[in-house]
């Protein structure tokens, strides 16, 4: 009865939500913000630790078993905990995104303890993996827990969740518009008003919070960037379609190395992580540049450290690296390592233009930057995203024109070859093998569920009564703008609409899908069309 009256007190209240929304994203923000600094903080720690291990092996080679020993010990105790808690595995993007749909379940407390420790071990430890992923997990985990404590209805859940994962990100990066424009062009996958708002106060709490830690610095300190002149940018096109055919091998590539873990029945789940591990331990011997996430690495290219041979043999290594740590299951996301990757890309672009083309060696770093957001965007097909997270990276806005171009060229190639994103590819497969962690809702049970209408869709134009609505819906509100109207028969539903339904909880995973299907807003086999 307590839901019940919860779900309608929103309902009749839905002006007041806004504000409410807003307050509690802002505490949603400053606990997540406070979890991915301390993250933030021991990978370095041990990032740091585990650098000098390697050093120190240099001068004791007696060290160099008992150092594969103990990785062998520390990739057993990660493949255990993704053996028991499944959702922790991988990025945790994708697990964000399944909740949000209704999809899977999980026991938000086990995420954060478990994301947050298997991370710490495996990034530490050298796999090629990156920190915003877990950030994100946590911090979605956090605005799940924060909802579950105080009992908030499933809909102001939603938001809450996205607020969080939009805070992960923002603290993970020093990037709060990028970790909004996530939000909405990734997670959420619309841009309705009241996520916006939650996800806004919730993202620049955080970033406050990791700027009072780490500084006013962006991450990547780029410096003396110069404006790429207009007659180059002929190269930019040449570029995007390089990036683009790189992302679509990238996704494919993923995706085939899950399938390749998968098949060997004779390596179970708590063993996968031996590989990686093992990895990390011969290749921090021999090339010590691709271990970890990649901060350094992309700091050095800018340095000029490296011949072009050179980046051609990091650029390999760090592809195949970063494919079998993602692949094993271990805890962590692709994010940073996809970065390197096109940063690496962008070098090894921009030195063969000024070898063999003449340009200013000055224009390297452009490209560098440039290729960064355009990987981005082929692997993650979220340009808006791509362009605000490097431009908040590197703090330069100087690059924005040519960043989106270069964006919007990789994702046209994207697109001509049929690539989908690859969180999407990465829920579904995660949605074949959800097991126990399926989500079975309470028929007695009644949630809120918000749609928003796209252009010439099922929808769009039509009256109520004209509409087969999906059994078991009730259609009880359509926000337009700022306009809160009380469907009727003869009420007309138009493009831009967010329409309110009343649902039990045990079917909204499937009426949600069918309610998006009509009305042309995000399903998982489809781009979104708004």
């Amino acid at each position: 009865m307590k839901d019940r009256n919860n779900t309608y007190n929103t309902l009749f209240h839905w002006h007041n939500f806004r504000l409410k929304l807003v307050m509690q994203g802002i505490v949603v923000g400053a606990l997540s913000g406070l979890l991915v600094v301390l993250y933030r903080f021991l990978l370095e720690e041990v990032g740091d630790l585990t650098h000098k291990i390697y050093v120190l092996q240099t001068q004791k080679s007696y060290l160099i078993p008992i150092w594969f020993i103990i990785l062998g010990l520390l990739a057993y105790i990660v493949g255990i905990m993704i053996k028991k808690e499944p959702m922790i595995g991988g990025s945790g993007i994708p697990q964000v995104e399944g909740i949000l749909l209704r999809k899977l379940n999980v026991n938000w407390l086990r995420i954060i303890v478990g994301k947050f420790i298997g991370g710490v071990l495996a990034i530490g430890a050298g796999l090629s993996l990156g920190r915003e992923g877990p950030s994100v997990q946590i911090g979605a985990s956090v605005g799940q827990g924060f909802s579950r404590i105080f009992k908030r209805v499933k809909i102001e859940e939603k938001y809450l969740i996205t607020s969080g994962a939009s805070a992960g990100l923002a603290a993970a990066f020093n990037a709060p518009l990028a970790g909004v424009m996530f939000a909405l062009e990734e997670v959420h996958k619309n841009f309705y008003p009241l996520v916006l708002l939650s996800a806004m106060s919730a993202s620049l709490t955080a970033d406050f919070v990791a700027k009072n830690f780490f500084g006013l610095k962006p991450v990547f300190d780029f410096r003396r960037l110069y404006v790429l002149p207009l007659n180059q940018y002929i190269y930019l096109i040449i570029l995007g379609i390089i990036l683009g055919i790189f992302g679509v091998f990238f996704n494919k590539t993923l995706m085939k190395t899950q399938d390749f873990y998968t098949s060997k029945k004779w390596l179970p789940v708590e063993f996968r992580p031996m590989i990686p591990f093992l990895m990390a331990g011969i290749l921090g011997l021999f090339l010590p540049q691709v271990l970890g996430g990649g901060h350094e690495l992309i700091g050095s290219l800018v340095e000029r450290k490296y011949t072009i041979n050179m980046v051609c043999i990091i650029l390999i290594v760090k592809f195949i690296f970063t494919m079998f740590s993602y692949g094993s299951g271990s805890p962590g996301g692709i994010f940073l390592p996809l970065l390197v990757i096109g940063a690496l890309t962008g070098d090894l672009y921009g030195s063969v233009i000024v070898k063999y083309f003449h340009m200013d060696s000055q224009y390297i770093s452009n490209f560098i930057i440039l290729a960064m957001a355009g990987y981005f965007t082929a692997i993650v097909k979220a340009p808006i995203t791509g362009s605000i997270l490097i431009t908040e990276m590197t703090g330069s806005f100087s690059h924005l024109l040519p960043l989106t171009i270069v964006s919007i060229i990789a994702y046209i190639v994207t697109d001509i070859l049929n690539s989908e994103p690859i969180y999407e590819s990465l829920l579904e497969r995660l949605l074949h093998k959800k097991g126990n962690n399926e989500f079975r809702g309470d028929k007695s049970k009644k949630i809120l569920l918000e749609v928003a209408v796209c252009l010439g869709t099922e929808l769009d134009g039509k009256m109520v009564k004209e509409i087969n609505w999906p059994h078991n819906t009730l259609l009880v509100a359509i926000k337009r703008g700022e306009v809160e109207i009380i469907p009727k028969g003869k009420t007309t539903i138009s493009a831009g609409d967010y329409l309110i339904a009343l649902v039990n909880e045990d079917e909204a995973g499937e009426i949600t899908h069918k309610l998006k299907k009509m009305a042309g807003d995000f399903v998982i086999e489809n781009v979104n069309n708004c």
